[in-house]
């Protein structure tokens, strides 16, 4: 996995709609390539949350992430069901700090 390819691949394909950040740790490193999807403001307004998705390997995938996220993201545009199987639940202490 080239995981700096797939950073700028998802940074061009989310130019102009989303920010793109990278971290370090995010304690899930046993679900390597981690990427969180916030909700935009509007999207938080229809009960949008953050969306955790683990093991995010695949070009294919990271692609069904972009256009999700183009689409609107959490709260507003519904989830490609294959990201079913790349979603996971944070650690309680992860979700605290995200929500303060």
């Amino acid at each position: 996995m080239d995981h700096e390819a797939q950073l700028a691949d998802l940074r061009t394909q989310l130019a102009g709609v989303a920010m793109v950040r990278r971290t370090d740790c995010l304690d899930a490193c046993e679900r390597a390539n981690v990427i969180v999807v916030q909700p935009s403001a509007e999207g938080r307004k229809a009960g949008g949350r953050p969306v955790w998705l683990g093991q995010v390997n695949d070009p294919d995938a990271a692609a069904d992430i972009a256009t999700w996220v183009k689409d609107g993201g959490p709260g507003l545009a519904e989830a490609p069901d294959i990201l079913d199987l790349y979603t996971f639940s944070p650690s309680r202490r992860v979700r605290h700090e995200l929500d303060d």
